[in-house]
């Protein structure tokens, strides 16, 4: 889940470049989109007017946004070895001895649950083999599969493949070929490039050196390797486009571009691509926004903050509301979207790389159950759960916090970014069965501090995690219609 402002680009923020640049000379020589209209003019294609323009910087900034996070986190975590959030090279599998913390910044909304191992495979030269061990059935373990069109493409683990051991194929979108002997199956990546994230579920703290056994044994291996055969020749090394989630904002288009090289075009977004073309946003191609002419300059920042409005009204409004809550299901494959851009980039933006629903269910809220905006600057707030209806799952459940504005882990004198399942025996229930929880920046006091949530002096955004949901009642299930409803988040009087 990638680090994406959600201030949006403002009217303010076009006045000040178009400003800038009056001082600074008109910028238009160089100027991408004129180019692409002189290209498409010559083919006698009329060049798209300044509306035309602004619409589809709003339709490609909507298509756009979940492979631009892709990219940028694929660079700070594969492709740029300088970068502080850097985890190993490409076909290197990385496991993580913690859980995450603030200072893991390069994706938003991170789950500070599971300890994860994460890999960026190459697959252009030929497949890898995911190998994974006997894995006990008391510990949730999952394997998702994420291409870069943020697909998720296949599970591995406790819900998708049980507790037994086993050998995965994962091949990118040019191999062909029967089930290779050994493999129990074959999953196919729509892009070479593709992100592999394994949780691992801890317990306590003193139970990660057993998750670091359990790590020890997720094995990868390219396909020649796991037959013993001589491997094919090398993939060219690529120099990729230098990406930031930082850099994102401002160099959206160009980041589009680097993106599309390694996205291969589908019937799904044949158009879209077609007509980002028509602007000069593409493989091949290199958009930068400091030489668009002011005109340009305008319209393509107006254009991305109407797609930037439209993700936010579809998260505010496209989700079913309950107590506050929105709820539902909008992670899955290239079947489950179905070219579905606005879902997909509402996707990303609440949480990139999100699992599937049978998976795990993500209820998120920024407002109490009266629909005020959470503000723990402000006020303390509380939730709590009915006696016998804690949120229905076969693994676990979670419930975490994080800054209002940068979706990241918030610094707190307990070092505590979540409550979970596995702390009830810690916790303290009400008289008549019911657990609460303490929402604030403060502590709630020593009789209730095992019980309390530390939030932000700001605003704030909760994220209540359900993995492996129950499929029968009481059920989360189906999203947003299911009999178990999260109870509202309430300030306290």
């Amino acid at each position: 889940m990638n680090r994406m402002s959600n201030k949006g680009w403002t009217m303010a923020a076009a006045v000040v470049v178009v400003g800038s640049t009056l001082f600074a000379g008109c910028a238009g020589k160089n100027d991408p989109i004129a180019q692409a209209d002189k290209a498409d003019v010559a083919k006698g294609v009329p060049a798209p007017s300044l509306e035309q323009t602004k619409a589809i910087a709003e339709e490609g900034f909507i298509y756009g946004l979940p492979l631009v996070m892709n990219y940028a986190v694929m660079n700070e975590f594969a492709a740029d070895p300088k970068s502080s959030q850097f985890k190993a090279p490409f076909n290197q599998l990385h496991n993580e001895h913690r859980v995450a913390t603030p200072a893991d910044t390069a994706v938003i909304t991170p789950n500070s649950d599971t300890p994860y191992s994460i890999l960026w495979a190459d697959l252009r030269a030929e497949p890898l083999v995911i190998i994974v061990p006997t894995v006990s059935k008391k510990r949730y373990y999952s394997v998702q599969l994420i291409d870069g069109n943020t697909y998720n493409y296949g599970y591995i683990g406790s819900r998708a493949t049980a507790s037994a051991p086993g050998s995965y194929l994962i091949a990118g979108p040019d191999w062909k070929g029967a089930t290779p002997p050994g493999i129990d199956k074959v999953f196919s990546s729509t892009t070479p490039f593709a992100l592999t994230l394994i949780r691992t579920q801890l317990f306590n703290p003193a139970d990660m050196p057993n998750v670091e056994k359990l790590q020890a044994g997720y094995k990868v291996q390219p396909l020649s390797a796991f037959l013993h055969q001589p491997a094919p020749p090398a993939a060219p090394k690529i120099a990729f486009v230098p990406a930031t989630t930082e850099g994102i904002k401002a160099n959206f288009f160009e980041y589009l571009s680097a993106a599309l090289e390694y996205v291969p075009p589908s019937a799904e977004d044949k158009e879209i691509r077609a007509r980002l073309a028509s602007i000069g946003v593409g493989p091949g191609r290199s958009f930068e926004f400091k030489d668009l002419s002011l005109e340009h300059k305008a319209v393509v920042l107006l254009g991305m903050k109407a797609g930037d409005e439209k993700v936010d009204k579809f998260l505010s409004s496209g989700l079913k509301n309950i107590n506050g809550w929105s709820i539902g299901a909008f992670f899955g494959d290239q079947a489950f979207y179905k070219g579905d851009w606005l879902m997909r980039a509402g996707a990303a933006k609440a949480g990139l790389y999100g699992n599937d629903a049978t998976e795990a269910m993500y209820p998120i809220t920024r407002t109490d159950g009266n629909g005020q905006t959470l503000n723990t600057g402000k006020h303390n707030y509380t939730l709590t759960f009915p006696a016998g209806k804690l949120p229905p799952v076969n693994a676990f459940w979670s419930v975490t916090m994080y800054d209002g504005k940068s979706q990241l882990l918030i610094k707190n004198p307990i070092n505590r970014y979540l409550i979970n399942s596995p702390m009830l025996s810690t916790m303290k229930k009400n008289a008549d069965g019911s657990l609460t929880l303490y929402i604030q920046k403060d502590s709630p006091g020593k009789a209730k501090e095992a019980n309390w949530l530390p939030a932000p002096d700001d605003t704030a955004y909760l994220v209540m995690r359900l993995y492996w949901p129950k499929a029968t009642a009481p059920s989360i299930l189906p999203a947003g219609s299911g009999s178990w409803q999260p109870p509202a988040v309430m300030a306290s009087k």
